[in-house]
C-alpha cells in the first residue's frame, strides 16, 4: 500500500499517488459530446483520490474512427468544449486526466454516427484472420488517420490535459496492424513483425511531434483480442522486446500492458506479468491492468463482451508486485464504477466497504 499511495513523477505528470482510472467505454455522450454527466462522472473519481484519470475511448477526428453509438469525439468544437469541462473540473479536485485517444478500424459498423455509411477502415479489411468485413487501407487512408491522431495530441495538450494515451489493444485499428492475423498487407505496414510495427510508429511520432517533449505519451497495448483471446504478439520474451523497442524509440513513455488477469505470468520461467516485463525490457515506465480488487475477469468468455460482475478481492498480490518495483502504475476498472471513492477506502483500510461490481452499474453513468 505505501508504493500505492506514493508519488509518481513523469516529465510535466505529477501524481499524488499510482492509482490510474482504466478506460472503460460508457456511451453516454449524446450526439458524441461529452455533458454534465460526464464531467460529473469523471470528477467524482478525481475527488475520490484517483490520481490519473484515464478517459474512456474517445475517437479521433476520422470519418472510420467511431464504432458504437454515443462515444464522445476528441474533435471539434462542441466536443472539446466539452472535454474542456471535464479537464477543468477534475483539475479542481487535485487529479489528472489522459484522454485515450481511439479508433475503432474493422470493428465499426456503417451507420454509426459520426460516418454514417462509411465502412471500417483497417489494414486488410479483416476483423478476424479471412473475415473481410470493410475497406482496406490505401496508403492516402494511413496517411490522413496518422494526421488526424497528431491533431488529437494537440487538442490534448490545448486543452490542459496531464498526458494522453493511445489505443492500441484489444483488437482495434492500431492492434489490427500489429497482429498478423489481421494485417496480411504486402507492402511496408505488413508483412514482418517490424512492418506490421510501422503503423504505429508512425501515430506515435505524429503525435509526439504535436506535443511538448515532457507530456506523457501512454500506449496501452495487449496480447489478446476481442475477437481472440488466446491471440499472442509475442510468444516470448525475445520477441516483446523487439516489439516494444521501436515503439519505446517512437516516444512512447509509459506502456499500458493490458491483461484480463494481472496476477498472471506472461511467459514460462518467470513470476513477471505483462507489464513488469515492459519495463524490464524498455526500462520506461509502465502501468498493469486487469482485475484489480475484483475476483474474475472483466470480459470472460461467457459474457459475450459484456464487463463481468465480480466481488472484491484482496490487493495482497497488487501489493507485493509493487512492492518489487515490477511496475509503476494501476488502472484499476470496474470497481471504479461501482466505487468512486476506491482509492480513499483503500488509502484508510476500509476494504470492508467497497461494494461489488454488478453488471447493471452500467446502465446509469454515477
Amino acid at each position: 500500500m505505501t508504493t500505492l499511495l506514493s508519488p509518481f513523477e513523469l516529465g510535466s505528470l505529477q501524481l499524488k499517488n499510482r492509482v490510474c482510472m482504466a478506460p472503460m467505454t460508457r456511451n453516454k455522450s449524446l450526439n458524441n459530446v461529452p455533458g454534465d454527466n460526464v464531467v460529473e462522472y469523471y470528477r467524482k473519481r478525481a475527488e475520490g483520490d484517483v490520481g490519473l484519470i484515464i478517459t474512456e475511448g474517445t475517437c479521433l477526428g476520422h470519418k472510420a474512427a467511431s464504432g458504437y453509438p454515443d462515444v464522445p469525439l476528441f474533435d471539434g468544437d462542441d466536443a472539446l468544449a466539452g472535454w474542456q469541462k471535464v479537464v477543468d473540473a477534475v483539475h479542481g479536485e487535485g487529479g489528472k486526466i489522459a484522454p485515450q485517444i481511439w479508433h475503432v478500424g474493422a470493428l465499426r459498423r456503417p451507420g454509426i454516427e459520426p460516418g454514417g455509411d462509411t465502412p471500417g477502415y483497417s489494414p486488410s479489411g479483416m476483423v478476424l484472420p479471412g473475415k473481410i468485413v470493410g475497406h482496406v487501407m490505401t496508403k492516402q487512408d494511413i496517411k490522413e488517420t496518422v494526421e488526424a491522431y497528431g491533431r488529437a495530441a494537440k487538442n490534448a495538450q490545448a486543452i490542459g490535459c496531464d498526458a494522453l494515451e493511445i489505443h492500441g489493444a484489444h483488437g482495434y485499428l492500431i492492434d489490427q496492424f500489429f497482429w498478423a492475423g489481421t494485417n496480411h498487407r504486402d507492402d511496408e505496414y505488413g508483412g514482418t513483425p517490424s512492418k506490421r510495427l510501422r503503423f504505429a510508429v508512425e501515430v506515435i511520432e505524429a503525435m509526439r511531434n504535436e506535443v511538448s517533449d515532457d507530456f506523457p505519451i501512454i500506449l496501452r497495448f495487449s496480447q489478446w483480442k476481442q475477437q481472440e483471446y488466446a491471440a499472442r504478439l509475442a510468444t516470448t520474451p525475445q520477441e516483446l522486446e523487439e516489439f516494444l523497442t521501436p515503439l519505446s524509440n517512437a516516444g512512447v513513455d509509459i506502456f499500458h500492458a493490458s491483461q484480463r488477469r494481472f496476477w498472471e505470468p506472461e511467459f514460462e520461467d518467470s513470476d513477471l506479468n505483462l507489464a513488469g516485463w515492459c519495463k524490464k525490457l524498455t526500462g520506461k515506465a509502465s502501468m498493469t491492468v486487469g482485475s484489480v480488487s475484483l475476483d474474475s475477469d472483466f470480459i470472460s468468455a461467457t459474457t459475450k463482451g459484456e464487463f463481468s460482475a465480480a466481488n472484491i478481492a484482496s490487493l495482497d498480490e497488487l501489493y507485493k508486485r509493487l512492492g518489487n518495483d515490477e511496475f509503476d502504475l494501476v488502472a484499476v476498472g470496474r470497481a471504479l464504477i461501482a466505487n468512486p471513492n476506491w482509492a480513499k477506502k483503500v488509502a484508510e483500510n476500509r476494504m470492508e466497504e467497497l461494494v461489488p461490481y454488478e453488471k447493471d452499474m452500467l446502465a446509469k453513468l454515477v
